[in-house]
């Protein structure tokens, strides 16, 4: 696939305030973004997320290393390079909020140069496919958060850039508004052509809406792969089995022996084993031991992972995967 966004070796230091401490916030990472994709770039705090972030963005300039927007080197050619990316920080931090919705979108269309008269109808598309319409005469600050986010990504869609750049879409957001900042989002990719890069701490919009997704710990990249490859790499069969009884000893301690992660819970008229499988067919082996003395099996629930749990693991170094 064609890249759009192409970040080379890059480091970012910061010097520590009142120390000579040198601080490495970004330590020679490298990564691509594909035209057309919605990339999940994530981090715990403190990472070097936020400076990564920043660094796209022209906001700062790396220590070395390059980063590329649509090929334009952004030290060498910033301004040309940052026209080619909108970024939209946690929504109103993006508006001006003494000014209307209508009077929001035609102020940052004219710092693009373009008149009012010239995205009078662009303007008109927007509020209608933003459900933004009704509220076009109504003052940023007495707009609801939502609304406030559905603006701020019409006035980067204002500005014709291939690439958006989104830092917590959905953050305080209602659960009603928040899928429809996610439906938003796909049509922009699939009808608009553009290319959008999410920083998120909201685990199911990434899960829902990034193919693949870039997660960075101590400045460093830990993983970058497909959101669905890395749900396969932490399945690790988890299995809930409620017995209508309980276990002997014996079997407590054979399968303690075959499974040392196992949790066996005895309850007052029933029992639950809670066991992690690395492989499929060694749930035979767990039933065999059941079977010694009869014991009846209740319900069997098989549990499933979720992006969420496979970012702790990953950022707790609990597996190694493949970079892509």
């Amino acid at each position: 696939m064609e890249s759009i966004i192409e970040v080379r070796n890059i480091k970012k230091t910061y010097k520590k305030r009142k120390s000579k401490e040198i601080i490495t916030a970004v330590n020679d990472i490298s990564f691509t973004v594909n035209k057309g994709e919605i990339l999940g770039l994530l981090g715990p705090n403190g990472a070097g997320k936020t400076t990564t972030i920043k660094l796209i963005c022209g906001l700062l300039i790396p220590d070395s290393g390059f980063i590329k927007v649509n090929g334009i080197d952004t030290q060498e050619k910033r301004l040309h390079a940052l026209r080619h990316i909108s970024a939209v920080l946690e929504g109103n931090r993006n508006l001006y909020w003494r000014l209307t919705v209508r009077e929001n979108l035609e102020y940052f269309a004219g710092n693009r140069g373009k008149s009012r008269k010239e995205v009078a109808l662009e303007i008109d598309d927007l509020l209608e496919k933003f459900r933004l319409k009704e509220k076009e005469k109504e003052l940023v600050n007495r707009l609801s958060r939502g609304m406030q986010q559905k603006l701020a990504i019409a006035v980067a869609m204002l500005a014709d850039s291939e690439v958006i750049l989104l830092d917590e879409p959905t953050l305080g957001l209602d659960v009603e508004t928040g899928y429809e900042v996610r439906e938003m989002l796909q049509d922009i990719v699939k009808n608009y052509n553009r290319t959008i890069i999410i920083s998120s701490h909201d685990m199911d919009v990434i899960q829902n809406l990034c193919e693949r997704t870039v997660i960075i710990n101590h400045g460093e990249i830990v993983t970058n792969d497909k959101v669905d490859n890395l749900l396969r790499l932490f399945d690790v069969r988890a299995y809930t089995i409620t017995l209508d009884g309980f276990l002997s000893e014996h079997q407590q301690q054979l399968l303690l022996q075959k499974f040392p992660q196992l949790e066996y819970i005895p309850d007052t008229i029933q029992s639950t084993l809670k066991v992690d499988l690395t492989k499929s067919e060694e749930i035979y082996d767990l039933f065999d031991v059941l079977k010694l003395e009869h014991t009846p099996v209740e319900s069997i629930d098989k549990k499933t992972v979720n992006f969420e749990e496979v970012f702790m693991k990953i950022v707790k170094g609990e597996k190694q995967y493949a970079m892509v």
